[in-house]
């Protein structure tokens, strides 16, 4: 932040002129002010004690000497410091936090980097479910949040469209669909090839117990089921190019990309690319059998292809099978050199579950092994797996919170909820329909970003359309209200643009907090950044939220009588309006202008 930068340069040169000390010695560590001490920045002062040869005491005296000097615009920057236990807190003064008002806080310059954030990569034969919306929120708010800090971002998705899974809906379509399709059955595309995929799991289960009567054991019986085979068979037929599979396959895969579209259209998530494992792989065997021919990998006397990664304190790895088929390693690799060929990115961060660690360390390893410096630069955003309360979701089993009802259920509880409170006066049907789909989706998006990423979460459905507390509406809320009072004031002939107190008018507590979020945001932008969390983005959003509506309470706006306070505080406003509009942005929440 500025005034830590300020800071930091005002002590380093008083340091090298009074103790002859270099700054390569040591470096300064800021936190903010505990909320029980006096102070707006905390410099923690114990790392030089040793280096000059001062009780913390002394130097924090001195410091806070030195400090009483700095100045900022031309007027004193540090109005006092006091020493708690080596932790010297700093108070910055009022005409510091106002002219840093004044500067731009959305806005961070650009780094010249480039990154491509992966995230979705659904499988083609299920529709979404609740998994995947914290996985597309997750990524769709790390590639803003990025994106704000300054790089150039690249969304894409690799779509798994091929694999014993995916055979495995085709082959219960060939057998009991009797040539259902999605304008015959009413059903979305993906929930068509979805429920054939559970159609699968279903009869699959059967025929092993039915195995199992006849006297095989289960591990045989479960190697052995018919249905199994036949999609095992239906593999092989695909990569060798069978007609009648390929044509099947692309015909499913349109259904499903149909209905990914349209989910992907509510929840208000996009890509640049989308990259498909049926292209892909091919590449992937390439590089695994150059490989295997450059010592890379080797291969067992079944035919299987392997990497050794036990160097990098994992096991041994398979990247091709015994019967040439490739893996999911395979087409990972493939498309991570594809993109790069592309891209030529600086990062490529990975939005996957937590459930994929060994594989994405596998496969980092591996590219690292045949030669590309730039898998270092490949990072993994492992996340939590989302739970219910009765347990683990299984799409197989359809024990899954399916995406559209889910964007459904939410919309329809805004719409119950503000009808309720009376909040749609003045407003055209069509108008009233975007502000429950608004409120709906804010707080399901807040409710799944606010968690750690690194989080297991627990979902429960009654909770995430709760519209009070810390929530997504109660945030969307303190936006509308802002825009209210101002439409207000306009309505007034109040004309208020950036106007600022004199500088001998000193802030009132809950406008100095207000002043003191906003210029926190690009810290909190460049936090966000660094732990690629949204959670970050959230909490600094309710807190600014919150510091809003404090104010709004403790201090006149439209019936304050001083012209010149008045002024301010509604400029103070629109400016806490922007930066709300602007956070909720970062993790995909639109901020309604009334609610």
């Amino acid at each position: 932040m500025l005034h830590e930068k300020l800071i930091s340069e005002s002590l380093s040169s008083y340091i090298s002129e009074k103790y002859q000390v270099s700054s390569d010695a040591y470096q300064f560590v800021f936190q903010q002010t505990r909320k029980e001490f006096t102070g707006d920045v905390t410099l923690v002062i114990f790392g030089f004690t040793k280096l000059l040869g001062m009780s913390p005491a002394a130097i924090g005296e001195a410091f806070g000497v030195e400090l009483s000097k700095l100045q900022f615009n031309g007027k004193p920057m540090v109005t006092a410091t006091n020493l708690v236990q080596g932790f010297l807190n700093i108070s910055l003064s009022d005409a510091y936090w106002l002219a840093h008002l004044e500067s731009s806080h959305t806005h961070l310059a650009a780094t010249g980097k480039r990154t491509v954030v992966e995230y979705s990569s659904p499988n083609t034969n299920k529709p979404l479910h609740l998994g995947h919306i914290r996985n597309n929120l997750l990524g769709h708010a790390v590639s803003k949040i990025v994106a704000a800090a300054g790089d150039e971002v690249a969304k894409v998705q690799i779509v798994n469209d091929r694999g014993i899974h995916i055979c495995k809906s085709m082959v219960a379509w060939r057998r009991f669909a009797n040539g259902e399709t999605p304008e015959s059955s009413g059903l979305k595309g993906d929930h068509l090839v979805g429920k054939y995929y559970v159609a699968f799991d279903q009869a699959y289960r059967a025929e092993i117990k039915e195995l199992i009567e006849q006297g095989k054991t289960e591990e045989e019986a479960k190697a052995q089921a018919p249905i199994l085979l036949e999609a095992q068979e239906m593999l092989r037929q695909w990569e060798a190019g069978q007609t009648e599979i390929i044509a099947l396959w692309e015909q499913m895969n349109q259904w499903v990309y149909a209905g990914f579209a349209s989910t992907y259209e509510a929840l208000g998530v996009s890509f640049d690319k989308n990259y498909y494992e049926s292209k892909t792989y091919l590449l992937g065997k390439d590089k695994v059998l150059d490989g295997l021919t450059r010592g890379v990998f080797y291969q067992k006397d079944d035919g299987s292809v392997w990497a050794d990664l036990e160097a990098h304190k994992l096991d041994q790895k398979v990247v091709l099978r015994s019967d040439g088929t490739s893996v999911y390693m395979t087409q990972d690799i493939g498309t991570a050199i594809e993109r790069y060929d592309e891209w030529h990115m600086d990062s490529m961060i990975y939005v996957v579950g937590n459930e994929q660690d060994y594989h994405f360390k596998a496969l980092f390893a591996i590219l690292g092994k045949l030669g590309y410096d730039w898998a270092e630069r490949c990072f993994h955003l492992s996340y939590g797996m989302v739970d219910l309360p009765s347990g683990k979701m299984k799409s197989r089993e359809g024990t899954v919170v399916d995406a559209d009802d889910l964007i459904s259920e939410v919309v329809s509880a805004a719409r119950e909820k503000t009808m309720e409170l009376g909040k749609i006066d003045g407003l055209t049907d069509a108008e009233a329909e975007q502000l429950y789909r608004q409120i709906g989706l804010g707080a399901l998006k807040y409710f799944i970003l606010k968690v750690d990423p690194q989080k297991r979460m627990l979902f429960n459905p009654a909770e995430s359309i709760d519209l009070q507390g810390n929530t997504g509406p109660f945030i969307q809320y303190s936006h509308a209200r802002i825009k209210s009072v101002l439409r207000k004031a306009a309505a007034q002939g109040i004309s208020w643009s950036a106007a600022l107190p004199s500088s001998n008018t000193p802030l009132h507590a809950a406008e100095k907090e207000l002043v003191k979020l906003l210029g926190h945001y690009p810290a909190m932008v460049e936090e966000a950044r660094v732990k690629l969390s949204p959670a970050v983005v959230c909490a600094y959003a309710y807190e600014l939220a919150t510091a809003f509506n404090k104010f709004y309470h403790d201090c006149s706006m439209l019936n304050e009588t001083n012209t010149e306070l008045r002024d301010f505080r509604l400029t103070l406003a629109a400016k806490t309006a922007d930066c709300l509009r602007s956070t909720l942005n970062l993790v995909g929440i639109e901020a309604p202008e009334r609610m």
